[in-house]
């Protein structure tokens, strides 16, 4: 591995930011392995989901060109990287309302309310959890780039619930490996259409939809392996109310394969969750702005120390008034 060089012509907006390169030989020891594999061992101080970004964004070449993480190397490649630097964060503070479950040195975790997109991205400049995390959090992490600072996962725009964010770059790297070697635990509630039973497991790959880009299908021909576990369910008169753990986290995950069972989330309009005439007892989903989706469980690692922390985020009061409606119409039946 030759030293670094430092690209000093940079289009990024930041002056001072600069490019770092790097390029590695191949040598017998790494011979065969996944060209993710390889980088991830050879630069430890970089964390796998963050080499496969790198990867995906072009940033990496094996022998001069562009390919995909599971491509092998061989002795005698050569790999180029193009590490982006790490740059502060541009979006703008905003005095938006959020609920702060714990702070620390290291890191924030956050009750994300329903409706926040997680960053900024084209159509929603402001208005996010990055730019509600900017007023209330000091010292975010930059690796994110510069519209995601501290960001290690996301929830869906419709989604509520526990959300950690790292303050530091040595944090984000720790907490983004947790979640790359599925050492996070996370579970959900949802609301869902018909009898679903405890214990059902749904192992579906996950990728974009063929005939339509904008969703997540299990009939896709790229696709990721996805595990969705059913941990616990109550019944309420022709819908369960389920916890779900999953160890993947992709796109649109419990949502898709809850759907692909004939399960579709309860007000979920892409995935088959909206019905148009409601029975008395259902008539109050139709309040439901919403999937009936919540991240109420997170626990992991802390990047400090290594101790195992745990946090959880009550149903927020839209889900809990139609959970309240719902238990009373099942009640008047006993």
């Amino acid at each position: 591995m030759t030293t670094p060089e430092v690209d000093a012509t940079s289009t990024s907006p930041v002056a001072a930011a600069k490019h770092t390169l790097e390029r590695l030989d191949v040598t017998d020891e790494h011979d065969g392995i996944r060209l993710d594999h390889y980088i991830t061992a050879v630069l430890p101080e970089r964390s796998r989901s963050q080499i496969q970004r790198l990867i995906r964004g072009e940033h990496v070449r094996l022998n001069q060109k562009a390919v995909r993480s599971s491509h092998a190397v061989h002795i005698g490649d050569v790999v180029e990287i193009e590490i982006p630097a790490t740059v502060a964060a541009t979006p703008i503070a905003e005095a938006l309302p959020l609920t702060i479950l714990h702070d620390d040195p290291d890191l924030v975790v956050v009750h994300k309310p329903p409706g926040m997109v997680v960053h900024p991205a084209a159509g929603h400049e402001s208005g996010t959890l990055v730019n509600a995390l900017l007023h209330h959090v000091d010292g975010l992490s930059g690796i994110g780039g510069e519209r995601r600072p501290g960001i290690v996962h996301r929830l869906d725009r419709g989604t509520s619930g526990v959300m950690v964010v790292a303050k530091h770059d040595a944090a984000h790297a720790e907490l983004s490996r947790q979640f790359a070697d599925r050492e996070v635990e996370k579970e959900y509630v949802t609301l869902v259409w018909g009898l679903l039973n405890t214990g059902r497991r749904i192992d579906a790959p996950l990728g974009r939809d063929p005939s339509n880009r904008q969703k997540m299908s299990t009939r896709a021909r790229r696709a990721r392996t996805a595990v969705t576990r059913v941990t616990g369910t109550e019944r309420l008169r022709g819908l369960t109310l389920a916890t779900i753990a999953i160890a993947t986290g992709r796109q649109h995950q419990i949502r898709v394969h809850l759907n692909s069972i004939g399960h579709p989330v309860v007000g979920d309009a892409v995935y088959g969750g909206l019905r148009r005439h409601l029975a008395a007892d259902h008539r109050t989903l139709a309040t439901l702005k919403r999937p009936f989706l919540h991240a109420y469980r997170l626990a992991f690692a802390h990047p400090r120390d290594g101790r195992r922390v745990e946090f959880r985020a009550d149903l927020p009061d839209d889900l809990q008034l139609v959970l309240n409606d719902l238990r009373a119409w099942r009640d008047k039946d006993d």
